[in-house]
């Protein structure tokens, strides 16, 4: 059984820790599952994995009891602990952090966690599956995030965790931070997304994300239910002012097509969006680094449209590695998905 060390870090340090280099693996956004829970009573396992923070509904009871949004088992455990099983949204990942956000839950709050993981291709967990403990017990307060980062991240690939509570209560949100080991296809001439989230892509850097809507909302898969899961930056009075955003693709390719798609933005679309490109060994690269290159040049947007620059439209792209694309929105707005489809480079070359 591997042995992690972990450390607790602040809130405050959540977002420095993870935001640009972890996405959550278990994000119902995502196409993260809840499979299977031990006990529901009070409120449902289904919202642990929910995007949005936790809210509170002072005074409102629901035939078990007060409502709250998380999850919460009945009193008087008589196992050591009950559970949740959680498929992952993508193929697997590596962990490097946990939050478990105990936001409203006060004397019903769990005591304590663990989280077990898993690797199965194809098919669920059952009663034979061997689980490995990713995070040793830790203890949770009432009402407060609890947030744990490993000191290194796991060597393995994980497609299933399971969250323990020890012995019952309550849990709002629960949040797995890491890094997608994506499946590619076998085809080497495949066409694929090189910047969705299941490929790996990565939302490194932006000028801001004012309104709480995130830029790796950009890579999610679908098109959304909603502008709340696209990104959208505030309303800017500069003359000359544009935002940004660098994404990271899951693998070096020769790009094919670009597509920028402003569903559910209707009067906070971006006026107009330029692309760039460029490629480089580092992880991450600088909005403002030399060596981008316009492979898109500026366009004008519309409301609720896919916006597709096909290879007819594109610059600069012909025979040339690209491991990062930078978006920028002129001169801001909202943009729901970005794609980025193109063929996997075998190796970084120009």
């Amino acid at each position: 059984m591997p042995s992690n060390t972990v450390h607790r870090i602040s809130e405050s340090k959540a977002q420095e820790t993870f935001g640009s280099s972890c996405i959550d693996l278990i994000s119902s956004d995502l196409g993260g599952q809840v499979l299977e829970v031990s006990d529901e009573w009070f409120a449902a396992a289904s919202n642990l994995i929910n995007p949005a923070p936790p809210i509170r509904k002072p005074g409102l009871f629901v035939p078990t009891g007060a409502w709250y949004d998380g999850w919460e088992t009945r009193r008087h455990n008589k196992a050591p602990a009950d559970w949740v099983i959680i498929k992952l949204g993508v193929a697997s990942g590596k962990v490097h952090g946990f939050e478990v956000d105990t936001a409203f839950f006060s004397g019903n709050h769990a005591p304590a966690v663990t989280v077990e993981g898993t690797f199965l291709e194809g098919g669920h967990p059952d009663a034979n599956t061997a689980w490995e403990e990713i995070l040793p017990m830790q203890a949770c307060g009432p009402s407060q995030r609890h947030i744990w980062q490993l000191d290194s991240p796991t060597a393995k690939a994980y497609s299933h965790v399971r969250l323990k509570m020890f012995p019952d209560g309550g849990i709002s949100r629960f949040r797995l931070f890491g890094t997608v080991v994506p499946v590619f296809p076998s085809d080497p001439d495949a066409i694929i997304d090189l910047a969705h989230v299941s490929s790996g892509g990565l939302a490194i850097s932006c000028s801001e994300q004012h309104f709480g809507t995130k830029t790796a909302n950009l890579l999610l898969p679908g098109r959304g239910k909603d502008a709340g899961n696209g990104w959208e930056t505030r309303r800017s009075r500069e003359p000359g002012h544009v935002d940004w955003v660098v994404v990271k693709l899951g693998a070096p390719g020769y790009i094919e097509e670009i597509i920028v798609d402003t569903l559910h933005f209707r009067g906070n679309y971006p006026q107009a969006v330029e692309i760039y490109a460029i490629n480089s060994s580092d992880q991450h690269i600088a909005g403002d680094a030399n060596g981008w290159e316009l492979i898109v040049p500026k366009h004008s947007c519309e409301a609720d449209k896919e916006h597709a620059f096909t290879s007819i439209l594109l610059q600069n792209v012909n025979e040339k590695v690209v491991t990062h694309v930078k978006m920028v929105i002129i001169p801001d707005g909202g943009v729901k998905r970005l794609r980025v489809f193109g063929k996997r480079a075998t190796s970084i070359c120009n």
